[in-house]
């Protein structure tokens, strides 16, 4: 399992401040996993733009292209773009 945190507004916006996912095979890295959660619906589409967000995997600033593997945690704030 995958721990996944939001921060900033997120929360609010997305519903759920963390959680545990299982991550499917096409999640290889930093922008595969926006992409993923993207597809949740509106809300997650319109605020996990690769643009809005920074992500932190495992307390460590992340790009797009950082990998990410099972047993990582991950964290997503916004950019205070929204």
């Amino acid at each position: 399992m995958t721990r996944l945190l939001y921060f900033g507004s997120l929360p609010d916006f997305l519903g759920t401040a963390s959680e545990e996912v299982q991550l499917p095979p096409e999640v290889v890295d930093v922008k595969s996993l926006l992409a993923w959660l993207r597809r949740r619906g509106r809300s997650w589409a319109e605020h996990l733009e690769d643009s809005a967000v920074q992500a932190i995997v495992n307390k460590t600033p992340a790009e797009t292209t950082t990998p990410i593997k099972e047993g990582d945690e991950v964290a997503v704030m916004n950019r205070g773009r929204r």
